[in-house]
Parts: C-alpha cells; structure tokens; sequence
C-alpha cells in the first residue's frame, strides 16, 4: 500500500512517496528516477547504524557514497555545519548531477537542502525523512536553511527536492516526544485547511499513538496532500502559504527564548493555543472550538499550558521573526477551523494577553 502525492510546483513537479518498507528499495527508484552513480548523504548522527545501513543496501553494487554525518540537534543547524558539509562534498569532487540526499529529521533536511541549494550553485536535493514532523512539514515546499545565531531560519533558500521517500515504519522507534512533535503539525494541518481532518483526528488519535502503520501510511499522505494544495498556490510564500505559519510566530520565540528546551512541535502547540486565544477575543474563533483545538493538543501529548517564561521577552523575540514587517508582527490565526487568515492589527496588549494565557488554562 502506497500513497504518492505529486507535488506541482513550476515546471518541477516531484513525488512524495509514502510506503511502508520503502527505504529497503528507495536505492534502486532513485537511481532510475535520476541515473546517477553517486550521492552525497548528509546523514543525522543518531541514525547513522539504524536507518543508514537499510538505505545504502538498497543501492546497486560498487555505488559511491560521499558521506557528511550531522550531530543531532537544532543547535547544528549552523553557517559551520554547513561549511563542513562543503569540505565533504568538493573535496569528494561532486558535479553538479550528484544528487545530496536528506537522511533525518527536520534539522537534517533544512540544512542539507541549503547545502544542494547552494554548493555548485545547486545540485539535485532528495529528501528522506525519517520523523513524523519531517514527513509531514518540513521536507515538503522546499523552504530551507538554517539558523544564525538567536535567529532561527534567517538563512535559507527555496530549493524543491527531486522527490520525497516517506516509510513510516521508521516511526515505529521514534521516541514518543518526538512522535508527538509530528502531530502539532498535524493538527496545523487541519484547523487551517481540513476541519473534517479535524474531526477525523478526535476520533482515531489513538491509531496514530499507537503507531498502526497502515493508518499512518493514509495519514502522512493526507497531510502532506494538504500542505501541497497550499504550497502550490503560493510557492514563495507571498500570500496564502503564510497560513501555515499558525502558531509559529509565537513558537519561534519560546523556542528560541527557552533554549530549545521546547521541541518545535512542542512550541508550535503553544503557539497555536495562544494564535487560537487572539482568533476568540478578536471574533474569528468560537470559543467552544478554541477549546477544541487546545483539548486536541493536549491530547496528542503536547503541551497547552505550563508556560514560565517571561512575556516581554517572549514578545521582544517574536518581532525579530522573519514574518515580522515594517516592525509590526503578522498573525495568523485560525478563522474558524478549517481555515486561517493574517493578521497585521493584533496589539500589543492582545499578543501579551496571550502568551500569559499560556500560563494556565
């Protein structure tokens, strides 16, 4: 059982390949999608001896690997990481055909994806993912990057990866945190453009918890089907494609300002929580959905309340967003549940009002 969503962006359309066992065959599809003998493969450390042997198995015979392996965690995704991928891969003398696959998380596919956008002048990007926030989100729409100093994603490119392998059994080992990570995303996914996706999660939120990968295998495709319905109209991200920035703004900053003690996902469920308060105190959420979404949340193990940070420097951070404008900051927020909308008129007092909502419920 597979689901292939094809991504139409320009005249590069590609493939997003969700399939259970993929990874044991991703080699051999590769190498007739595109004809090359090589790859380079910027590689996240904490699968170098799990997931990597599967994939290179699966790859002809006398096949060249040009290997970068990347510490795990979001404070390598930096300028330097960055420029000892490039030793790796010039010293290796790719062309500009040699592909550089993404094997990892969402840390590991923004910044190779920089990399095959910038080394040569760009070469052909692969994304495998391997955590549910990276097959749903990131590796899909092809913005890339990486952070510069207390700035997260200031530096990046747009580069659209050749195709996208998604094997959700690879999830079956995820550690339960980062699971749930996936599922703020997920849940994104449906208050701003799918409200029966919504509905559909309130019921079977323990399949997905549970790992059943025959579930999962619909649901990715499902969301990614979504996420590529907006990235499509709007490819870089002038208009519609801000609406999947719900509940980013304020999730950049308590990532930022905690020290990534919040994961992403972590940050963003706050995020959305406290994007969801302003939508009800500006009229564009009921309330009883506004409830909804937080009670889904919390349900998927992630985090609505308990915030101890302070909210001016929590406020601060946020207008350093690069979706910050004219010093002003863009909101986006939910406009009833299945769609959202950008708002520039979100005052001070109101945005501060909603972080301290975050306090408690």
């Amino acid at each position: 059982m597979a689901e292939i969503v094809n991504v139409k962006v320009g005249d590069a359309p590609y493939d997003v390949v969700v399939e259970p066992g993929l990874l044991a065959r991703v080699g051999g599809d590769l190498v007739s999608r595109l004809g090359c003998r090589g790859v380079g493969v910027v590689l996240d450390r904490s699968i170098e001896t799990s997931v990597w042997p599967v994939v290179e198995a699966s790859f002809p015979p006398r096949f060249s690997f040009y290997r970068y392996v990347l510490p795990s965690g979001e404070g390598n995704k930096s300028l330097d990481r960055v420029r000892e991928a490039y030793d790796v891969f010039l010293n290796a003398r790719i062309d500009r055909g040699t592909p550089i696959i993404a094997l990892g998380g969402g840390v590991t596919g923004d910044l190779a994806g920089f990399v095959a956008a910038t080394v040569l002048r760009g070469v052909p990007l692969v994304q495998i993912p391997t955590t549910l926030l990276a097959m749903v989100d990131s590796s899909v729409g092809g913005k890339v990057g990486v952070n510069h100093g207390s700035f997260k994603n200031m530096v990046g490119a747009f580069k659209q990866p050749e195709v996208v392998y998604c094997d959700p059994t690879v999830l079956r080992s995820l550690p339960q945190r980062e699971f749930c990570n996936g599922l703020a995303e997920c849940i994104k996914h449906a208050i701003i453009r799918d409200a029966p996706l919504l509905a559909e999660l309130e019921e079977n939120l323990p399949r997905l918890l549970d790992r059943d990968i025959d579930y999962l295998t619909t649901f990715i495709g499902r969301n990614v089907a979504t996420k590529a319905r907006v990235v499509q109209s709007d490819v870089f991200e002038r208009g519609e494609r801000a609406h999947l920035n719900l509940g980013h703004t304020f999730g950049h900053a308590i990532e930022t300002v905690s020290q990534h003690e919040y994961a992403h996902g972590e940050a963003v469920s706050l995020g959305i929580c406290a994007a969801a308060h302003v939508a009800a105190r500006l009229g564009a959420l009921d309330e009883a959905d506004r409830r909804r979404i937080v009670a889904l949340l919390g349900r998927a193990g992630l985090p609505t309340t308990g915030l101890d940070l302070d909210e001016t420097v929590l406020y601060s951070a946020m207008l350093h967003d690069k979706k910050a404008s004219g010093g002003g900051l863009k909101i986006v927020i939910p406009q009833g549940l299945g769609a959202a909308t950008v708002r520039e008129d979100v005052s001070r007092d109101l945005i501060l009002e909603a972080i301290n909502s975050l306090r408690s419920e």
